[in-house]
């Protein structure tokens, strides 16, 4: 690994660059060194584990070394028989190097299982060239494919890890450790990126939307990523595994969801790495963040809570990885505190950023861009449009500012580049941190086509009260239930209220609003009640805005 630059650029000398640290000033994090050092003087195992965790994950994916030596006694432990689980369709060009790393794992009682899910490609001759359990079916989805390395599994825990990514050889030890010392029935750990991938995959790499995960202070996850991550087989058989409506991802977020729903928790494991491959295309990437948004749709029509007003999830946790998009904040912090700059122990964590530096990074944000843009030309015909105008550059000049500053703190692990490739490879990644919500949008209309006819079938343009008849008379509950299962059904977002709440069913409408309803029964005669409906629409500010703009 060659030294690097004050920009995150590779230096052209020899050796490499380091500096030591300590707790104290942890959160000097410079740009130029080759790998972390830290001396430490925490002498018992209970302080040194805790903050062994936090310094992996301020060293990311640098090399960490330490003057104090690791406890080597987890070699006597008797280790449980793990069984790792590939799911691969047409993964030839890269599962080759999965099944190498898998052959290489120093690790004294696991199996392999490939399960293929209808591949056309090379990848079942390849598989065979190695001698692992080899299950072949249709072309069934990845939830599916999850599910029949899991009935096949004979280990008491079960790993999964992607065609296009390879372990460790440490990898089952660090994972196995963590559920000898824990309770947690879920272990996950990070990805990172090879260093031979090419600059196109390295600026992929640097681009938001790739598999992270979110963790719970440093050693919890609330999301563990679908392509390092191990479960207790008998928990996850107990929820009855993967959810088969997620054919190509989100089945990952949905299990985690389900596990911690049941009241149990999951663990992150710094030293459980494995080395994952990134896109070497556009095109490529385009369509996995357009089959992330599809998802996304999915897993907010099962978990209607878990999301906000703009479709976005509602992380309770700290999103980490490569490739996230940076805020744009208008205040930088100071790490020197206190008098004169002498106060001993500084901020661990960097302040969450504030909802307007969150929201250009929403596809929402796109969405209200688009409707601007039509404003501004529809403002050749009339006058007063143009002030949508100072709107529309607002609109736009903030995620490119936002794209500018992610890209050029972005760090590039390729070959040593010229000046004109480092510069071609920040714009190939500014370019994808704009492309990426938009595309993230576009998968989410996808399967939406058909939830457009329901919206407009509410006719919810003001408010307005519904009768019906009843012949038989039925509890106010099960009526409400009736009528959640109807909106669910016509594929709308239903949320129900609770007490505290002045409305029975909420149906979202996504960006510009959402529609209320309460229920009444009334008592025409014996046992034949009239159901009095009285629906309304709630605007968002983002409608008031559209329709200020629009002069209407």
């Amino acid at each position: 690994m060659a030294p690097r630059s004050a920009s995150g650029n590779r230096l052209e000398v020899e050796g490499l660059i380091t500096y030591v640290n300590d707790p104290t000033a942890e959160s000097v994090n410079l740009p130029f060194h080759d790998f972390v050092c830290c001396k430490i003087d925490l002498e018992a195992p209970k302080d040194f584990e805790p903050y062994l965790a936090r310094l992996h994950h301020l060293a990311g994916d640098q090399p960490l070394v330490m003057e104090k030596p690791l406890n080597t006694e987890i070699t006597e432990m008797p280790w449980p028989r793990v069984s790792v689980v590939v799911c691969s369709q047409n993964g030839a060009r890269t599962i080759r190097d999965t099944l190498e790393g898998l052959s290489r794992l120093d690790y004294p009682a696991y199996e392999v299982i490939i399960v293929d899910d209808g591949s056309t490609d090379d990848t079942v001759s390849i598989v065979g060239t190695y001698g692992f359990r080899l299950i072949s079916t249709g072309n069934r989805g990845l939830s599916n494919a999850r599910n029949t390395g899991l009935q096949a599994a004979q280990g008491e825990i079960v790993a999964y890890i992607d065609d296009d990514a390879y372990p460790d050889p440490h990898w089952l030890t660090h994972l196995a450790t963590t559920f000898l010392h824990t309770s947690h029935v879920g272990v996950g750990g990070p990805h990172l990126t090879p260093d031979n991938n090419g600059w196109m995959a390295d600026c992929v790499a640097n681009a938001p939307g790739g598999p992270v995960h979110v963790l719970l202070g440093d050693r919890g996850a609330e999301h563990i990523s679908g392509s390092n991550m191990a479960f207790r087989k008998s928990t996850l058989q107990s929820i009855g595994g993967f959810d088969p409506r997620y054919r190509a991802t989100g089945e990952d977020v949905d299990v985690c969801w389900r596990l911690q729903q049941r009241g149990w928790t999951l663990g992150f494991q710094t030293s459980a790495v494995v080395w994952h491959h990134r896109y070497h295309s556009v095109r490529a990437y385009w369509n996995q963040q357009k089959a992330y948004g599809c998802a996304e749709v999915l897993l907010e029509e099962k978990w209607p809570l878990t999301y906000r007003e703009f479709g976005h999830w509602a992380w309770a946790g700290r999103l980490d990885g490569q490739g996230l998009a940076r805020a744009i904040n208008a205040r930088q912090e100071d790490i020197h505190k206190g008098r004169w700059g002498r106060a001993l122990f500084q901020r661990f964590y960097e302040p969450a950023p504030n909802v307007l530096c969150i929201l250009p990074l929403m596809p929402a944000w796109y969405l209200l861009a688009g409707a601007l843009a039509v404003l501004a030309a529809l403002s050749l015909l009339w006058s007063p449009l143009l002030y949508s105008l100072p709107l529309l550059a607002l609109a736009i000049g903030i995620p490119l500012g936002q794209a500018a500053l992610s890209a050029n703190a972005a760090v590039f692990t390729s070959a040593p580049l010229s000046r004109m490739a480092r510069l071609k490879c920040r714009l190939l990644t500014a370019c994808l941190h704009v492309l990426q919500p938009i595309a993230r949008s576009y998968g989410r209309l996808i399967p939406r086509s058909t939830r457009w006819r329901g919206y407009q079938q509410l006719g919810l343009l003001r408010p307005r009260t519904i009768s019906l008849w009843r012949e038989a008379w039925q509890d106010h509950l099960d009526h409400r239930q009736a009528l959640e299962t109807v909106l669910r059904d016509a594929a709308l977002f239903v949320q129900p209220g609770d007490d505290c709440h002045r409305w029975d069913l909420e149906v979202r409408g996504g960006l510009f609003g959402k529609a209320r309803t309460r229920m009444n029964l009334v008592a025409h005669e014996v046992d034949k009640p009239i159901m009095s409906f009285r629906v309304w629409p709630v605007w968002s500010a983002y409608s008031l805005v559209f329709g200020l703009v629009s002069g209407h």
